[in-house]
């Protein structure tokens, strides 16, 4: 398998996942900085010119949540997908919540702090972005409240598509107030299958 990916982004998602299923796999930076990811052959593998993109064979898997959720399907025996039905709609459920509720307004911030020209960026939307994080966070802390794991007593999709969204909010000051997530944060970068914090792969980069 292949992973084109970029330090700090999305890519360390995909990156858990391959690790946590002791994946064999080969990492090709593409730099999002040199505009990299516009270049026709990456182009050919995802139109959208955005990265994460998992190559297995002949398939070719854009979008990090949904590598996770494919290796976890290729790795039954590394139960990032519960065998059991009722666990396994839950791990859907809160991969689901993660990539709509928590990471559309971490990217709203982003966008209009800096991906943005200057004269496209909002302020407020900013401020909208962050109030809304936090409404959703609210569910996620309550939700772990006497859990280790999302789902199960045992890591699944489900923490590896979160934990990093949590990472992100952290760089942002947005988990300050939510003790339960920031316990979770350190349990799952604890663990040895984790890839790099954000701020330490940027660094590394």
């Amino acid at each position: 398998m292949k992973l084109y990916g970029f330090a700090g982004t999305r890519s360390q998602r995909a990156l858990w996942g391959l690790k946590e299923v002791d994946a064999d796999f080969e990492y090709i930076s593409v730099n999002l900085l040199q505009g990299e990811q516009k270049r026709p052959e990456f182009m050919r593998l995802n139109p959208a010119g955005k990265i994460p993109v998992l190559i297995d064979g002949d398939r070719v898997i854009p979008e990090s949540a949904a590598i996770v959720l494919y290796l976890a399907e290729k790795y039954p025996q590394k139960a990032l997908m519960p065998a059991d039905l009722d666990q396994r709609a839950q791990v859907f459920r809160w991969v689901m919540f993660a990539v709509t509720e928590l990471e559309q307004p971490l990217w709203r911030i982003t966008r209009h702090s800096f991906l943005y020209p200057p004269e496209k960026r909002i302020a407020a939307d900013i401020e909208l972005a962050k109030e809304d994080f936090e409404t959703m966070a609210k569910v996620l802390e309550s939700h772990l409240d006497g859990r280790r794991f999302i789902v199960g007593d045992a890591l699944t999709a489900a923490d590896c598509v979160t934990a990093f969204l949590i990472d992100w909010a952290n760089e942002v000051r947005l988990i300050d107030a939510f003790p339960r997530m920031q316990a979770y944060l350190e349990r799952m970068y604890s663990r040895p299958e984790a890839p790099q914090r954000i701020a330490q792969a940027r660094e590394a980069a």
